[in-house]
């Protein structure tokens, strides 16, 4: 269920930064409640991602009214701040631990450019996976390629989870899958984040996992949907799992061929993916190539965070993180 955040405080903080925003929004579990020990803890930062068409003007609008945000990359003025967005990890740059009208924040920005590349190709997977989970829209600008691509995302998300999923399988079911693709290889699972994270996002979370997907389902050929019963049936013929092979986002097809593909073949995307939906063990493949997207991605955007964060806040944000694991692991096993 959604936290009791008004739209009165999204705005007031909205109200600290520049204009200009194609899309912003709110996730995480500040924003909607998950299960689990972690779930009912009070003082949640909220996370934020603002996306913008002009990274260096945005930055250096920001900088004038809020250089303080900023580690020491604020003396590097805002071109430098953006090749740091753009040219390391996933395209956006972080601020963290900001207290902005009352509330405790993190934010990032990416451009515009870079989001749509990735909600179309899967390049990293790391704003599309948050995007792929419910969250909180707060303003998107009437921008017909960002609303298309918004719309892939989701049709992607589904097409790879009906790929790692049995004939049959439930509502919950799927939206555990599609929670998880993001999470797959990401070695802050490991570290830091809790254990059980992708189940405690969906369970409380399943009328609005609905809202994002019900009509894609509804409008899918692939998938018989049983609304009433929260039950579906797809088609795990070769012939189907190869069409949905074939629909997959370009980086996911690209990671999946690579781990197929026999040295010296150099066969073609589609000769491999053809193998691929023979085979019996298609959805492990298809995990494995999203770990290769997931991973390198998710170790570069954290070390990243030391620069755009500082030394000071990213020990201090890291040791949250793994405080909120051990909340979560006492409470299992006492």
């Amino acid at each position: 269920m959604s936290l009791p955040i008004s739209e009165v405080t999204f705005r007031r903080i909205l109200a600290n930064f520049p204009e200009n925003l194609s899309l912003a929004f709110a996730y995480g579990s500040g924003v909607y409640r998950q299960a689990g020990p972690n779930g009912s803890r009070k003082n949640l930062m909220l996370d934020f991602v603002f996306t913008v068409d002009d990274p260096v003007t945005w930055h250096s609008k920001n900088l004038q009214q809020n250089r303080s945000h900023y580690s020491f990359l604020r003396f590097c003025g805002p071109k430098v701040i953006t090749k740091v967005q753009n040219n390391y990890g996933a395209g956006i740059y972080y601020n963290t631990m900001i207290t902005c009208a009352g509330k405790l924040i993190k934010y990032g920005v990416i451009s515009t450019e870079t989001l749509i590349n990735d909600l179309l190709t899967w390049n990293t997977l790391y704003v599309a996976g948050r995007l792929q989970k419910p969250v909180r829209i707060l303003s998107l600008k009437e921008d017909t390629a960002l609303r298309a691509a918004l719309e892939s995302n989701l049709e992607s998300a589904v097409t790879a989870a009906f790929l790692m999923l049995p004939e049959s399988f439930s509502e919950e079911d799927l939206f555990v899958q599609i929670a998880g693709l993001s999470y797959s290889g990401d070695f802050r699972m490991l570290m830091g984040e809790e254990k059980g994270k992708v189940v405690n996002i969906v369970k409380p979370n399943i009328p609005h996992f609905r809202e994002l997907y019900g009509q894609i389902l509804v409008q899918n050929p692939q998938v018989l949907y049983k609304q009433n019963q929260g039950q579906l049936e797809i088609d795990k013929s070769p012939e189907a799992q190869f069409t949905q092979l074939m629909t997959l986002p370009k980086t996911l097809q690209q990671e999946i061929s690579y781990l197929m593909d026999t040295p010296g073949k150099n066969r073609d995307v589609e000769e491999t993916l053809l193998q691929v939906a023979h085979d019996p063990d298609c959805g492990n493949v298809v995990r494995q190539g999203l770990s290769g997207i997931v991973r390198p991605s998710s170790v570069m955007q954290s070390t990243k965070g030391i620069l755009t964060a500082g030394v000071k806040k990213s020990l201090i944000y890291s040791s949250m993180k793994v405080q909120k694991m051990w909340t979560g692991w006492t409470k299992k096993t006492s």
